[in-house]
């Protein structure tokens, strides 16, 4: 399906492979970042390896050209305040021309990576990594909940821990899903809860109570929603 390979490529060209500083670069300089032509080139790159059929070359370009210009334009016409419209826009507008290219090229067939079910897991759990963190602190933007004092906030933590934190509990809970045990679950709800919550007590502070609570709850629900989808 070629649907499903040119999505897993986009997911690991887009967020994978893009590191922070590559997408300050080009909100910053915009089409003269040299970081902008660079992942362009890897999305073209990874669509012919997952591809892998040099007939359809013409996809990988199709890919490339289409996301350049999806990414100029939102590289042009975002602000700082409709910054998180234009991250929608943007995947949504990739996502359909990968729809578009794929009915169109239905009738192509590929010798390499044809085991579809494998395919589908392996794009899913590429999604809940780094893509899904990402989406949830798009989402969660509008609600950063600030310190009523400055040390009230101040406990030790490990650099990004709550990222990692957050990516395992979307892995698990997609496994348990994946392996018909819904138990496991609410363990790792309850767990949650127990661990987090405990710590947002002593902080007395109800924004950042409640603001733990949405992104727990979008992380579990982005997680059980994926399961769902590829079952």
């Amino acid at each position: 399906m070629i649907f499903t390979k040119l999505i897993l490529a986009h997911l690991l060209g887009d967020f994978i492979l893009q590191p922070n500083s590559w997408v300050a670069d080009k909100e910053r300089r915009k089409l003269k970042s040299p970081y902008l032509y660079l992942h362009v080139l890897i999305h073209t790159v990874l669509s012919f390896i997952f591809l892998w059929n040099t007939d359809v070359w013409w996809i990988s370009l199709v890919i490339g050209i289409t996301h350049f210009i999806i990414d100029a334009s939102k590289l042009s016409f975002q602000t700082v305040k409709n910054k998180k419209n234009w991250f929608f826009i943007d995947q949504l507008l990739h996502v359909f021309v990968i729809t578009g290219i794929s009915f169109y090229g239905k009738e192509f067939s590929f010798d390499f990576l044809n085991n579809q079910e494998f395919l589908k897991i392996v794009m899913a759990a590429l999604f809940l990594t780094t893509p899904a963190s990402i989406f949830i602190k798009i989402l969660l933007s509008s609600w950063t909940p600030v310190p009523e004092t400055q040390s009230s906030l101040q406990t030790e933590s490990l650099s990004s821990a709550g990222k990692y934190i957050g990516i395992l509990e979307r892995l698990l809970v997609f496994t348990f899903i994946m392996v018909n045990h819904w138990e496991g679950v609410g363990f790792m709800v309850a767990a949650k809860s127990v661990f987090r919550f405990s710590d947002l007590a002593q902080a007395k502070q109800r924004k950042l109570t409640e603001y733990v609570l949405i992104g727990t709850l979008l992380s579990f629900g982005l997680a059980v929603l994926t399961g769902i989808l590829i079952k």
